[in-house]
């Protein structure tokens, strides 16, 4: 008895383990603990979404090198991406114009143990190929794939036809466009919108110098039977506002709203017909009909978006009449509280500013400018900032306001740099004029000891005493040079100079010096000006220019490899230069200043 008592719960236990589950009791008391069961979990696929979202926005930002870098950082963290991923980064190398690194990346979707490659794949590379004007690996990869020798299982479609056809006539090279319909013509035909071709071979000769050929397509639609749609009338009003063909725009307008009325409602014109027509007559600088557009527009265009109404500003302010535009200007604020899609960007109150710039109104440029950050749409770039305030002391200049103009002025020169060509640029011209040099902000720079019109041949330093370096020396040898002088010419074993080494462009120590050349240097004939010569430097950014004979073969500006005479640098120019107000202070002499 005890020994059946004691082997009695050993035998219920191993029944109820080796038992089925259905079949076992319920454990008493006596059983042991139940062990934990291991269930083995299918890993989850990643989730890439966000990625390809987030390679979209900074395609956008044209930030090519952070999306490369997050997609390696993806590959590490998951493994192999998937095609759809890899799709959104050849797009970004293309939007960004890197056409090389998109080969590269197509190279590598194609290899044995990448993720493959799909039809919009060959789409996103053609395109790229197409708009950077390599034509022939373009048509190389057509035929590979027209052959059956390319990666994958794509064929040659319409689709993929039409794509580099956009972007051959993007570039306005009809003879290559013509080449690939021909030879393509039987794909097209088949699979193809023959309007669609058309209005590609339309929009391709608004591209180029001769838009009025796309009325010669047009004749050939019409003689094939096809009917325009809106965008073919489009397409050829804007091909006669390029050729400043007024009168045929507003004809084919005609002709669009007698076809609209007769056979297809879809042709009525649109936003888009009608901020053609305006750019067109804005640019005439005809009122009449700018003003008869834009009321034409209101009367039968039931949504006006914000290009549109941008247009209608623009042509009013080019045709003189600014009433008109502060009316429409104040119809886009009062609309804009309703829909944000209509709350105008700072172009448009630059546009308003410049009007009332060149009229002298300082308040109402003071009031836009005051708005400008509270109304405007999206960021305020650097450049559209430094507008405003040029057109600010342009104002006060016209104004005759001299004092205000002064000290909006002093403030730029603080903030930010400008352009002599510019309009903020002759706007400070006429300041300095007004207030004298004595007086200047712009610590102005004077050769008293050079005359202007006379040979440089006068003022260079002789090549010998720049104590030029052969290029073939490493730059860790001669790097102490350098830091004295800015720029020291480069010669060859003949004594040719060969090129300008320039102090900023010393980023690696062994390197010869004859490939950190930009080029050939920039030079001059002994009888060039010496205003011509300081022009050439301050235009071009050049630190030295060398100083050549006449009769050399030197006399363009990037000649040939010869022996010089001499230099002219800026260095030198400093030197010789004196400020007009050192005799009262001494002020420091920097690039942006000369």
């Amino acid at each position: 008895m005890p020994q059946s008592l004691i082997f009695r719960p050993i035998l219920s236990l191993h029944e109820s383990r080796v038992s089925p589950p259905h079949f076992s009791s319920v454990p008493s008391h006596h059983t042991l603990l139940p062990t934990r069961t291991q269930t083995r979990t299918k890993p989850a696929k990643p989730n890439l979404r966000r990625l390809t979202a987030r390679i979209v926005e900074l395609t956008k930002r044209r930030q090519l090198k952070q999306i490369f870098a997050e997609v390696e950082a993806a590959r590490k963290r998951n493994g192999k991406l998937n095609t759809i991923v890899m799709n959104a980064v050849l797009e970004a190398c293309v939007h960004c114009g890197d056409v090389d690194s998109a080969r590269k990346v197509f190279d590598e979707m194609s290899d044995p143990g990448g993720c493959g490659i799909d039809c919009i794949s060959y789409g996103i590379l053609l395109k790229g190929l197409g708009q950077a004007r390599r034509i022939d690996e373009a048509f190389q990869i057509l035929e590979s794939v027209e052959d059956g020798t390319s990666t994958g299982s794509t064929t040659v479609s319409a689709r993929l036809v039409y794509g580099l056809l956009n972007a051959i006539l993007e570039t306005g090279d009809m003879r290559r466009a013509n080449a690939l319909v021909a030879r393509c013509r039987n794909i097209l035909c088949d699979e193809g919108d023959s309007v669609l071709l058309y209005n590609l071979l339309m929009k391709g000769y608004v591209k180029t110098s001769f838009p009025l050929g796309a009325l010669t397509v047009r004749d050939e639609m019409m003689r094939q039977g096809l009917r325009p749609d809106r965008l073919t009338y489009n397409t050829l009003i804007s091909a006669c506002v390029k050729s400043a063909e007024m009168e045929k725009a507003v004809q084919l307008l005609s002709d669009m709203k007698e076809e609209a009325i007769r056979y297809n409602i879809d042709l009525i014109p649109d936003a888009v017909t009608y901020t053609t027509l305006l750019q067109g007559f804005g640019n005439r600088k005809d009122a009449d009909m700018v003003m008869k557009l834009v009321v034409e527009m209101k009367r039968t265009l039931v949504c006006i978006d914000r290009v549109a109404y941008s247009t209608m500003v623009d042509a009013l302010l080019a045709s003189g009449l600014i009433k008109g535009a502060l009316c429409i200007f104040g119809e886009i604020l009062k609309k804009s509280g309703k829909d944000r899609n209509l709350i105008p960007k700072p172009h448009l109150f630059l546009a308003m500013m410049r009007a009332f710039a060149s009229r002298g109104d300082l308040d109402s440029v003071n009031r836009f400018h005051s708005r400008m950050w509270l109304d405007t749409s999206g960021s305020i770039c650097l450049s559209n900032r430094s507008e405003a305030n040029e057109l600010l002391m342009e104002a006060a200049i016209n104004s005759g306001q001299v004092d205000v103009a002064k000290r909006l002025l002093s403030s730029i020169v603080k903030e930010q740099s400008f352009s002599w060509t510019s309009r903020g640029g002759m706007a400070a011209i006429k300041v300095e004029a007004l207030t004298g040099f004595n007086n200047s902000k712009l610590k102005p720079y004077v050769l008293p000891e050079v005359l202007l019109d006379q040979s440089v041949e006068k003022y260079m330093v002789p090549f010998e005493e720049t104590r030029p370096l052969n290029g073939r020396l490493m730059l860790r040898d001669v790097v102490m040079r350098f830091f004295e002088e800015g720029a020291i010419p480069i010669t060859d074993e003949w004594g040719n100079c060969i090129g300008i080494v320039r102090r900023r462009d010393c980023v690696k120590l062994d390197v010869p010096l004859s490939s950190i050349i930009m080029g050939p240097p920039p030079c001059v004939t002994t009888s060039t000006a010496v205003a011509r010569v300081i022009d050439l430097m301050l235009d071009k950014k050049y630190e030295m220019i060398v100083v050549v004979k006449s009769a050399d073969s030197y006399s363009n500006q990037y000649g040939s490899i010869s022996r010089p005479l001499g230099v002219f640098s800026l260095d030198w120019l400093y030197k010789i230069a004196s400020n007009c107000e050192s005799l009262s202070s001494d002020r420091d002499l920097t690039y942006d200043d000369a």
